[in-house]
């Protein structure tokens, strides 16, 4: 029989996981679409998307702000706030 794991340890483990994942999905996202649009691109297609040029605008600005409100949502939704010990006293 496997030995019990703390429930804080299981928690946290889940937790790096998930922080992992999305910025490695943030990563694979950027440097993707800043490569295949941003680079060896002739000039004169270059558009502006709120005064950025495109590949700037879709490659980091709304991915960035995209996986920011959804670290916000795991922050505040998925992540747990646990106690260390069960000890009372340890807070006087």
């Amino acid at each position: 029989m496997p030995p019990h794991e703390d429930p804080l340890l299981t928690s946290a483990r889940r937790e790096t996981v998930i922080t992992v994942v999305l910025w490695a999905a943030a990563m694979i996202y950027t440097v993707g679409v800043s490569v295949a649009w941003g680079y060896g691109r002739d000039p004169s297609t270059l558009k502006y998307v709120l005064g950025f040029p495109d590949w700037v605008f879709w490659g980091i600005v709304v991915p960035w702000l995209a996986f920011t409100l959804i670290s916000a949502v795991f922050a505040m939704g998925v992540m747990q706030d646990a106690p260390l010990s069960d000890d009372e006293e340890s807070t006087a």
